[in-house]
């Protein structure tokens, strides 16, 4: 594909690459080869004690939370620049860690540089003070500040932007942070700490420790972190809510979804094919934002399945570090058994197999699996209700709008969701009924400039935009008498 993966053998702690002291290493095994491609060293409990240590020394006493915002900032948009640079390399080790297509990478990894310089902008002009009168005529001031030490804890399927968007609006704000990505995709994570060493910020502002499972429940739990922004499932993101209530730690979360794309009556069935064919099954499948659940009325089902068949059947599955690959593999042998099983459960509860469901022709070695289509799916069903995360996509008919509306809030999820229609305004109307934290009408779009996050079981808090820095700081009122 590509010039060989550099395997780290270090930890980025207080401003230094730290060599671990215990001997666990982690694997990436490619998805395309099935074979090992990196091996590096698993962070420790002790590992994780030292770079809070290093996050708590740098809040508590260091120059990062009491500089002005303007100082800040400079020091974000350096980082930015120095990710330009190296935006190639980001997409090669996305493509090559999950097996999304490169053509797609390199569309998408531009957005890290984009959220670091949008967050440099924002802190110039934010109100970090508001000025105010009581009705006595004295003064108050509501200052807005940094939270603490904010543990940044970020997913495999794209893992750089998910865990760009915790960092540069955290740092931005003041915070100091500690970064853990998910074991199965370190590499843009290491490039990040490498370009933010070399944009000069104090020791200990930004700690990288790569970890599985215990490492990371222990960084969670650490009473010197004040607050913890994870992106993953809703099971981890309930435990995570659970164990920071102990200590009333600040949490946001953005969880899982099954998004759904309402094709209202009087929708152009050509005009939104387009947006459909990449926004259903994204990186096959694996995006918390996947329109997974495609609404259509029942009187014009069966047109829309003559169109939309076609055109996923059409989708070209391979190699993702081929430009003219619009499918790659799942990540893992885990999540394309997890997927399988979902098939196997949506032909069990009856719903109809339109197409794929199996592995391609040809791709014997591999995570691969065909794009997969349900049509007569119903609320009742696995496949209706639980987040799959892979290329599998449900076509549910309805009666009347009502029916509409009524079907895609039956789930427990409201991450995001679309509207279809040639009257913009009905399908304003619409979206105001849906119970989910973001919609596009007639297509998807997700802007980092602009909140994101969900309602109910799919999280709380929002990333992006404005709201994102909310996140990281704390409200302080204090009144002059």
């Amino acid at each position: 594909m590509t010039q060989p993966l550099k395997a780290p053998d270090s930890f980025f702690i207080n401003g230094e690459w730290v060599r671990p002291r215990h001997g666990p290493m982690l694997e990436v095994v490619s998805p395309v080869t099935e074979e090992v491609i990196v091996r590096y060293p698993e962070a420790q409990p002790d590992d994780m004690d030292r770079a809070v240590a290093a996050a708590r020394a740098a809040f508590d006493h260091g120059p990062w939370p009491r500089m002005a915002p303007s100082e800040r900032a400079s020091y974000l948009r350096r980082v930015a620049s120095l990710i330009e640079a190296r935006l190639e390399e980001i997409a090669w080790a996305w493509t090559r860690q999950v097996g999304a297509p490169i053509s797609l990478t390199r569309k998408l990894v531009p957005q890290n540089a984009t959220l670091f310089r949008y967050y440099a902008e924002l802190i110039e002009t934010y109100p970090f003070r508001d000025d105010r009168k009581r009705d006595d005529g004295g003064a108050v001031r509501v200052l807005r500040e940094p939270v603490g030490v904010c543990a940044a804890i970020s997913p495999w399927n794209a893992p750089m932007v998910l865990l760009t968007y915790k960092i540069a609006a955290g740092l931005a704000s003041g915070c100091t942070m500690v970064a853990k990505p998910s074991p199965e995709t370190p590499l843009e994570a290491y490039i990040l700490a490498e370009c933010i060493e070399a944009a000069g910020l104090p020791r200990g502002v930004f700690n990288l420790v790569p970890a599985g499972r215990e490492a990371g429940d222990h960084l969670i739990r650490h009473r010197d972190v004040d607050k913890v922004a994870f992106t993953g499932s809703t099971a981890v993101g309930k435990h995570i809510m659970k164990v920071c209530s102990e200590r009333l730690a600040r949490v946001s979360l953005e969880l899982g979804g099954k998004s759904a794309a309402v094709l209202l009556p009087d929708a152009d069935f050509q005009k939104a094919l387009p947006s459909l064919m990449v926004y259903s099954m994204p990186i096959s499948g694996q995006v918390c934002f996947s329109l997974t659940r495609l609404l259509v009325p029942n009187s014009r089902k069966d047109e829309f399945l003559d169109l939309f068949l076609p055109a996923v059947t059409a989708l070209k599955v391979g190699d993702p570090g081929d430009p003219a690959t619009q499918m790659g593999p799942l990540a893992m042998a885990r999540q394309r058994e997890r997927v399988e099983g979902y098939i196997a459960a949506g032909r069990a509860g009856g719903a109809t197999l339109a197409c794929g469901g199996k592995r391609p022709a040809g791709l014997d070695k591999g995570f691969y699996l065909e794009p997969t289509v349900f049509s007569d799916v119903t609320p009742d069903m696995k496949i209706f209700q639980e987040e799959i995360f892979g290329p599998v996509v449900s076509v549910i008919g309805y009666d009347d709008e009502e029916d509409a509306v009524k079907k895609a809030n039956a789930t427990r999820y409201g991450l995001n969701g679309a509207v279809y229609s040639r009257d913009v305004e009905r399908a304003f109307r619409f979206a105001q009924r849906m119970r989910t934290g973001g919609l596009t009408i007639n297509g998807l779009i997700v802007d980092p400039k602009h909140p994101f996050g969900g309602y109910r079981e799919s999280g709380m808090g929002r990333e992006g935009g404005p709201e994102g820095l909310d996140n990281y700081l704390e409200v302080k009122t204090i009144h002059i008498a």
